[in-house]
């Protein structure tokens, strides 16, 4: 993505595989359907207008900035909705507090919004110069600037491989390292520098978004910065707690769709869902993830390395 350049129009919100959604949580109305990653209520607004008054949906997110946005589009389609701020590790005392002891359906979108990703301020984006910061909850918690000064290299290199899909994982731990040694790591440029030289070395040709026609490649930065992203949020460890209290947050026959972007994400969701249907916890899980189809990849470009993973109650 060129420097500057918006993921999404300005202003823009696009759901992802939100149809693919639709169809797996099949909301009716009178349901109650939690969405543990509101963002900016894309995929909430069109579960509400599905439930029906008489319905309900509750919202989470643990980027508070992302509330006051979510609030305006869901009230463009009713009132029977409830937002809270907090971790979706949590949800099941949240929805005590609501007074809810089981759910339609449960949706998670594990992605970022463009938005965030838009805000330089929000440290992010690798082709936007800002604070390297990169919390969701920015409240609490250690920014990534604080991590990259302290983390061992072997660590580092570790989460590079296993959150970042980093084939060249020891190498840019150790240029990371060598580089915090000369100066801090504070802002997103000096990371997306040093990731570009360390993976540029040894390379006769520039890197280019396209190389040729119809073909695409990764930024340099694009890994080191989601591996980040996922360590300073403890992503992984959040969503291994959701997976183990789902099944008691779903009525018999209700329905969870979770949208991962990352194969460690999806690992760890096909993994539950199977052994959950071994177990007889759900009655059906999805056989293979679904896709975005080539119209919604040119449209948002965030869809390209969505998959949707579900599974129903049994």
């Amino acid at each position: 993505m060129a420097r500057g350049q918006r993921s999404t129009p300005a202003g823009g919100h696009l759901p992802v595989l939100l149809e693919e959604v639709l169809a797996a949580l099949a909301p009716a109305e009178g349901g109650t359907i939690v969405d543990c990653t509101v963002g900016w209520g894309g995929h909430a607004r069109e579960l509400l207008r599905r439930v029906g008054p008489t319905g309900r949906v509750i919202g989470f997110d643990l980027d508070a900035d992302n509330l006051p946005r979510a609030r305006a589009r869901l009230e463009e389609a009713g009132t029977n909705f409830a937002l809270h701020h907090g971790n979706f590790a949590g949800i099941a005392a949240a929805l005590a507090m609501e007074g809810i002891v089981a759910v339609d359906g449960v949706l998670a979108d594990l992605g970022m919004s463009s938005m965030q990703v838009d805000d330089a301020e929000r440290g992010f984006s690798y082709s936007r110069d800002g604070p390297l910061d990169m919390r969701m909850d920015r409240t609490r918690g250690r920014p990534a600037s604080e991590v990259l000064a302290t983390i061992d290299q072997a660590e580092l290199a570790r989460a590079l491989r296993e959150l970042g899909d980093e084939p060249a994982a020891e190498k840019i731990a150790a240029a990371i390292v060598a580089a915090r040694q000369r100066a801090p790591l504070l802002r997103t440029s000096d990371l997306a520098k040093v990731l570009l030289e360390a993976n540029q070395a040894g390379r006769s040709a520039a890197w280019r978004l396209r190389p040729a026609a119809g073909k695409w490649e990764l930024h340099p930065a694009a890994r080191t910065f989601q591996a980040l992203r996922i360590l300073v949020n403890r992503e992984l460890a959040n969503l291994e707690q959701l997976l183990r209290v789902l099944p008691g947050l779903l009525k018999p026959g209700g329905r969870a769709a979770i949208i991962s972007f990352h194969s460690g994400e999806d690992r760890l969701v096909k993994n539950a869902f199977r052994d959950g249907e071994r177990a007889g916890t759900y009655a059906e899980v999805a056989g293979e993830p679904e896709r975005a189809g080539q119209a919604e990849r040119f449209a948002n470009p965030r869809s390209r390395s969505a998959k949707l993973r579900w599974a129903r109650r049994a």
